[in-house]
């Protein structure tokens, strides 16, 4: 997990295009999602931290968005095993 604010643009953007940076999150809110979701991108950058795969952000606490992963969060909502 790495946070938003602890790491340069220039860094995240080779990471980004690496696939070495996958999901982003909401610290606060404990929710992770695709990195092109709407409501992610409106998020706090004091906030937001992202992660290289989905199994990390599982491993720390996190569920899916309801918005830009239905499936997966509904999953989690019913209480599925991922």
């Amino acid at each position: 997990m790495i946070k938003h604010n602890k790491i340069s643009a220039v860094i995240l953007r080779t990471a980004i295009r690496k696939k070495e940076i996958i999901l982003a999150g909401n610290q606060n809110l404990k929710i992770y999602g695709l990195l092109s979701c709407k409501s992610g991108k409106r998020m706090k950058k004091e906030n937001r931290v992202f992660f290289e795969s989905e199994k990390t952000a599982i491993k720390n606490g996190y569920r899916p968005c309801g918005h830009c992963m239905k499936e997966k969060y509904k999953n989690w909502k019913d209480g599925s095993v991922f």
